[in-house]
């Protein structure tokens, strides 16, 4: 189990890095292609690139355009729910879940599907 969450955790940094870099040189681009000739500054590298959108992120917030605060305010919700919750709610959240998880999340339960 403690694997698995290393590896989504690695999955997840990975693809993380591809968007941040992919976005740096979409930065690079539209500035190298519009300041310079609308305002005459000079052109950025990739690493003045991704400097301009780590300075965005600590001037404009994190919440702005990658969602933190409303993933952050969900957690915060559905500890509201769980703890209305009766046992036997909780369990059949969870089970809806596991099936979800599992890829049964396009139809009925296999148990209630029947035989076939």
């Amino acid at each position: 189990m403690k694997g698995r969450w290393i590896a989504h955790g690695l999955k997840i940094l990975v693809v993380a890095l591809v968007a941040v870099t992919a976005l740096s040189f979409v930065v690079m681009g539209l500035w190298n292609w519009l300041v310079p000739a609308v305002i005459g500054w000079k052109a950025i590298d990739f690493w003045q690139a991704l400097g301009l959108l780590v300075l965005t992120r600590l001037l404009f917030g994190f919440r702005a355009g990658f969602g933190f605060g409303h993933r952050m305010h969900w957690r915060g919700r559905m500890a509201e729910r769980w703890e209305k919750m009766t046992p036997e709610e909780r369990e059949k959240f969870r089970e809806g879940m596991r099936h979800h998880r599992c890829g049964h999340h396009r139809g009925a339960p296999p148990e209630a599907a029947g035989p076939a």
